[in-house]
């Protein structure tokens, strides 16, 4: 039985230089690199903590 995972897409729409450490490493974790970049990702507890922690850099929505 396969579970349906619940799908985000987040856009990055300002710039990861200037910031914590912290904050650009868990861009690149998500997988975001380059400003208006746009990624779908599984909505995890562990990727929702990132995207929480870089909220303030990000556009976030829910895919259906």
């Amino acid at each position: 039985m396969i579970d349906k995972q619940n799908k985000v897409r987040i856009k990055l729409v300002k710039s990861r230089f200037g910031r914590l450490k912290k904050h650009a490493a868990s861009l690149s974790g998500l997988g975001l690199r380059k400003i208006n970049q746009e990624v779908v990702i599984d909505a995890t507890p562990e990727n929702m903590g990132m995207v929480n922690q870089v909220r303030y850099l990000l556009e976030v929505e829910e895919v259906k």
